[in-house]
């Protein structure tokens, strides 16, 4: 079992930036890909960022360029930078582990969901 806390999220304006942090507790050793996905009201769920136990790193096409994921091993923590938000990132951002080896962007393919953390950006 793998537990996910997110945390850093808040209101920010336009053009303003935020730090996510998913803290992961219990089996982590297990844990091959982690992903940033949100969800606004009204709106499907989407994929934001991965990162995979090697590093490797994606990006969705709206986000590339303002938002960086990273992880720091010795804490068990993936970090997402939010730079340059817009009113349209406004969403609970989730974080999820996936033990297999994949990476892609769908949600039914992750073992273990954090409990999110909303990011509001006005404009």
């Amino acid at each position: 079992q793998v537990q996910l806390v997110e945390s850093g999220g808040g209101s920010v304006q336009s053009g303003g930036s935020l730090r996510l942090s998913c803290a992961a507790s219990g089996d982590t050793y297990s844990v091959y890909c982690m992903t940033w996905f949100r969800q606004a009201p009204g709106k499907e769920r989407e994929g934001v960022s991965t990162i995979d136990r090697t590093g490797r790193t994606t990006y969705a096409g709206s986000v590339k360029g303002r938002f960086t994921i990273s992880q720091d091993n010795a804490k068990n923590t993936v970090y997402l930078q939010l730079n340059s938000l817009k009113p349209e990132d406004t969403a609970m951002y989730y974080c999820a582990a996936n033990v297999r080896p994949s990476c892609l962007y769908l949600g039914s393919e992750y073992n273990y969901w954090g409990q999110g953390t909303q990011v509001t950006v006005s404009a």
